[in-house]
Protein backbone atom coordinates (compact mmCIF):
# COMPACT_ATOMS: atom_id res chain seq x y z
CA UNK A 1 0.00 0.00 0.00
CA UNK A 2 0.93 3.63 -0.88
CA UNK A 3 1.89 5.44 2.69
CA UNK A 4 -0.62 8.29 1.76
CA UNK A 5 -3.38 5.29 2.20
CA UNK A 6 -1.73 4.17 5.13
CA UNK A 7 -2.00 7.71 6.69
CA UNK A 8 -5.53 8.19 5.71
CA UNK A 9 -6.94 5.14 7.12
CA UNK A 10 -4.70 5.68 10.36
CA UNK A 11 -6.48 9.23 10.47
CA UNK A 12 -9.94 7.35 10.01
CA UNK A 13 -8.76 5.06 12.76
CA UNK A 14 -8.23 8.10 14.79
CA UNK A 15 -11.21 9.55 14.40
CA UNK A 16 -14.11 7.08 14.46
CA UNK A 17 -11.72 6.22 18.28
CA UNK A 18 -12.18 9.42 18.79
CA UNK A 19 -15.92 10.24 18.26
CA UNK A 20 -16.14 6.33 20.06
CA UNK A 21 -14.76 7.95 23.12
CA UNK A 22 -16.89 10.79 22.85
CA UNK A 23 -20.01 9.23 22.50
CA UNK A 24 -19.34 6.95 25.05
CA UNK A 25 -18.68 9.46 27.65
CA UNK A 26 -21.68 11.72 26.55
CA UNK A 27 -24.05 8.90 26.20
CA UNK A 28 -23.26 8.53 30.44
CA UNK A 29 -24.99 12.07 30.23
CA UNK A 30 -27.56 11.20 28.63
CA UNK A 31 -26.96 11.93 25.04
CA UNK A 32 -28.74 10.99 22.19
CA UNK A 33 -26.54 9.62 19.40
CA UNK A 34 -25.33 6.50 18.47
CA UNK A 35 -21.77 6.23 16.73
CA UNK A 36 -22.32 3.47 14.68
CA UNK A 37 -25.87 5.46 13.36
CA UNK A 38 -23.81 8.32 13.02
CA UNK A 39 -20.70 6.98 11.27
CA UNK A 40 -23.38 5.12 9.11
CA UNK A 41 -25.19 8.02 8.15
CA UNK A 42 -22.24 9.81 7.60
CA UNK A 43 -21.33 7.34 4.90
CA UNK A 44 -19.65 5.00 6.74
CA UNK A 45 -16.05 4.98 8.11
CA UNK A 46 -14.41 5.02 4.80
CA UNK A 47 -16.23 8.02 3.92
CA UNK A 48 -14.75 9.98 6.72
CA UNK A 49 -11.80 12.22 6.45
CA UNK A 50 -11.51 14.21 9.69
CA UNK A 51 -13.70 15.23 12.39
CA UNK A 52 -14.06 18.33 14.93
CA UNK A 53 -16.22 19.48 17.62
CA UNK A 54 -16.90 23.29 17.92
CA UNK A 55 -19.18 25.23 20.77
CA UNK A 56 -22.16 24.98 18.69
CA UNK A 57 -21.60 22.28 15.43
CA UNK A 58 -19.53 18.86 14.80
CA UNK A 59 -17.96 19.36 11.96
CA UNK A 60 -17.03 16.35 9.82
CA UNK A 61 -14.91 15.94 6.61
CA UNK A 62 -16.37 13.61 4.04
CA UNK A 63 -14.67 12.20 0.69
CA UNK A 64 -18.41 12.09 -0.64
CA UNK A 65 -20.91 14.26 0.87
CA UNK A 66 -23.52 12.50 -1.40
CA UNK A 67 -23.32 9.56 1.08
CA UNK A 68 -24.78 11.28 3.69
CA UNK A 69 -27.85 10.43 5.41
CA UNK A 70 -29.15 14.28 6.65
CA UNK A 71 -32.63 12.76 7.97
CA UNK A 72 -31.22 10.01 9.86
CA UNK A 73 -28.65 12.47 11.12
CA UNK A 74 -31.46 14.79 12.35
CA UNK A 75 -33.44 11.80 13.83
CA UNK A 76 -29.95 11.39 16.34
CA UNK A 77 -31.20 14.72 17.38
CA UNK A 78 -29.57 17.23 15.02
CA UNK A 79 -30.84 20.61 14.99
CA UNK A 80 -29.86 21.50 11.85
CA UNK A 81 -27.27 20.14 8.93
CA UNK A 82 -24.88 22.55 6.69
CA UNK A 83 -22.54 21.33 4.13
CA UNK A 84 -20.22 23.18 2.71
CA UNK A 85 -17.56 21.95 0.06
CA UNK A 86 -16.63 18.15 1.17
CA UNK A 87 -17.50 19.34 5.18
CA UNK A 88 -20.64 18.92 7.09
CA UNK A 89 -21.69 20.64 9.95
CA UNK A 90 -24.23 19.07 12.26
CA UNK A 91 -25.91 21.80 14.88
CA UNK A 92 -26.56 20.09 18.16
CA UNK A 93 -27.33 23.11 20.12
CA UNK A 94 -26.27 22.85 23.44
CA UNK A 95 -24.93 19.48 23.34
CA UNK A 96 -22.56 20.76 20.66
CA UNK A 97 -20.82 22.25 23.96
CA UNK A 98 -20.36 18.94 25.88
CA UNK A 99 -19.19 17.50 22.59
CA UNK A 100 -16.66 19.89 22.37
CA UNK A 101 -15.87 19.62 26.27
CA UNK A 102 -15.06 15.80 25.70
CA UNK A 103 -13.65 16.25 22.41
CA UNK A 104 -10.95 18.44 24.32
CA UNK A 105 -10.80 16.03 27.30
CA UNK A 106 -9.27 13.20 24.70
CA UNK A 107 -6.79 15.08 22.96
CA UNK A 108 -5.31 15.46 26.69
Amino acid sequence: MEIQTLIQYGIIALVLIIISMIILKLSKKDFGLEINKLVKYLGGKDNILDAEANMSRFKVTLKDVTKVDKEGIQKLGAKGIVEVDNQIKIIFGNDSRALKRYAEEIKK
